[in-house]
């Protein structure tokens, strides 16, 4: 089982992550939505595709794009299509 944590509150717990890059994509039913934002900011990979991200919001505290995934993916990368991987001091813990 891995769980996502921030400011000690779970974010996200699955027994199904997929590992790319050394980070765990969670599914997206596995996300307690409350602590989520939309963001607008977007990166894009060469491999995977267009990324886009989520706020954290957890206490009154945000740690902005602390979230992404790929709503759609290029072919290599469909394994993590819709499913999210954190960052910025978000510590996954299995």
């Amino acid at each position: 089982m891995a769980r996502a944590v921030w400011n000690g509150v779970v974010l996200a717990e699955s027994d199904d992550t997929v590992v790319v890059e050394g980070n765990h994509y969670f599914p997206p039913e596995s996300l307690n939505r409350e602590f989520f934002a939309e963001s607008g900011h977007h990166s894009v990979c060469p491999w995977k595709g267009t990324a886009s991200y989520l706020h954290v919001d957890v206490n009154g505290e945000r740690n902005a794009d602390a979230a992404w995934f790929y709503p759609e993916t290029k072919p290599r990368a469909e394994v993590v299509k819709g499913r999210v991987a954190f960052w910025r001091g978000v510590q996954v813990e299995l």
